[in-house]
């Protein structure tokens, strides 16, 4: 018993305990840090009080290891207000070459006006209020973002001294304890920056229409601009009054499904890949919730927890469309393409379909819609539930888009990258079936 008690001996107390004393056995100081309840507790706490058989350390250590954690997170936060900073920067100069642009076809169109001056002076007018119309809503876009990150760097600011102040208080027990206060906000902070890529409004489309225009303007002027515009297939730009000002930043209208149809592909799934829990069809094509496993062999590439499946055949150039029938998958699913060096063992997130670098994907999931890439997520807020999904991959040009095909070839979401292997078409299923229909 009296070695025993040696060996929990208090330690000679140092000049920085000052007045901090245990909440448990007030006579004694507070030297050390309980790791579980988060608290100083003095020698006796961890072996005779409430804080047996707890881990513990002492208070000056984990003083020092909180002032590390604190260190790492002004950095972070020092990151993201640069991050924010060059957010801004693109944000003027796209909205500044935007304006340039505008005034550009401007220009261009009342050279072109000109020809048919007696006739065309109504609709001249009609053109450019469209232009001025939708370059200031998305200069208006680009301005509140702008803003919303200049309002970001404002309360990383404020954050940022306050941590500092923290990192600097001499006293351990109080550096513990405000930095207990702030852990949470502090982990909130660490989190990555998600970075602005203004898609630049272009008014290419507009001058397109109008050089035919200008040969049959006396047999459609009749029919009203917006109408001729949208059966217009060059012209992306939609002058519809019900349409967002975010949604000039974030998509283009419904482009027609015959644009995308000339690069079809029906591409069949890989039956190597395919979690032993899943079935497919004889054709490649279709595949389906299983209650029980496949016996046998496991081949390799197989993924071993998660029920997901590749692709047979993976793109590594050009341009390929194909589409994904989920009428029939249920609750949950997932839709996209990954590489094939995607973890085909365990269930974590270098295995999970959109949750690493290897993958992107669109999801449902209890009656919500989101986009996933390396555990970055958009929520998707669709007003009807997609049958089909279109899935538009250009290699070369880093784009891989997602379209409501049965929704009119409504826009879901766009995925931006460098693609450094071939990609591969990909599934998850929670239930149900998910088929890939012939394409033309």
């Amino acid at each position: 018993m009296a070695s025993g008690t040696a060996e929990v001996r208090a330690p000679v107390q140092s000049d920085w305990t000052g007045g901090w004393r245990c909440p448990e056995h007030s006579e004694r100081p507070a030297e050390l840090f309980c790791r579980r309840c988060s608290r100083c507790v003095c020698a006796l706490c961890p072996v005779l009080g409430a804080h047996r058989g707890h881990p513990v350390g002492l208070a000056e250590e984990e003083a020092a290891r909180a002032q590390k954690l604190m260190q790492e997170c002004l950095e972070c936060l020092a990151t993201k207000k640069r991050q924010h900073a060059d957010n801004i920067a693109q944000l003027e100069d796209t909205g500044e070459r935007l304006k340039v642009s505008a005034d550009s076809s401007k220009a261009w169109l009342t050279q072109k006006f000109t020809e048919l001056r007696l006739l065309l002076d109504e609709e001249e007018a009609l053109a450019k209020s469209f232009i001025d119309k939708n370059t200031q809503l998305t200069l208006q876009v680009y301005q509140e973002q702008a803003e919303s990150c200049r309002k970001q760097i404002e309360v990383m600011s404020d954050f940022s001294i306050r941590v500092w102040d923290i990192s600097q208080v001499s006293n351990p027990v109080q550096l513990l304890q405000a930095y207990i206060a702030t852990k949470a906000e502090m982990g909130q902070q660490m989190s990555p920056s998600e970075l602005s890529h203004p898609v630049p409004l272009s008014f290419e489309p507009v001058k397109n229409f109008f050089k035919e225009f200008v040969e049959a303007i006396r047999n459609t002027l009749q029919t009203p601009m917006d109408t001729r515009l949208k059966e217009n297939i060059n012209c992306q730009l939609s002058s519809s009054s019900s349409t967002k000002p975010g949604a000039l930043l974030k998509t283009s209208p419904s482009p027609e499904r015959a644009l995308f149809l000339k690069y079809a592909r029906t591409p069949t799934l890989d039956p190597d890949t395919m979690h032993a829990r899943l079935r497919l069809s004889t054709d490649g094509l279709t595949v389906r919730c299983s209650l029980l496993g496949r016996l046998g062999p496991r081949p390799a590439p197989r993924f071993d927890s998660l029920r997901q499946v590749l692709g047979r055949d993976g793109f590594a150039a050009g341009r390929h469309y194909w589409e994904v029938d989920v009428q029939e998958a249920g609750v949950g699913w997932w839709v996209g393409a990954a590489y094939p060096s995607l973890r085909r063992r365990g269930t974590s997130t270098a295995a999970r379909l959109g949750c690493n670098r290897e993958s992107w994907c669109v999801k449902r999931y209890d009656m919500e819609y989101w986009a996933f890439h390396d555990c970055q997520r958009s929520r998707l807020r669709l007003r009807r539930d997609p049958h089909r999904l279109g899935v538009f991959l250009d290699y070369e040009a880093g784009i891989l888009t997602f379209y409501d095909v049965a929704g009119g070839m409504s826009h879901l979401h766009t995925f931006y990258a460098v693609f450094q292997e071939p990609l591969y078409p990909a599934l998850r299923l929670w239930e149900g079936t998910i088929s890939i229909p012939r394409l033309p």
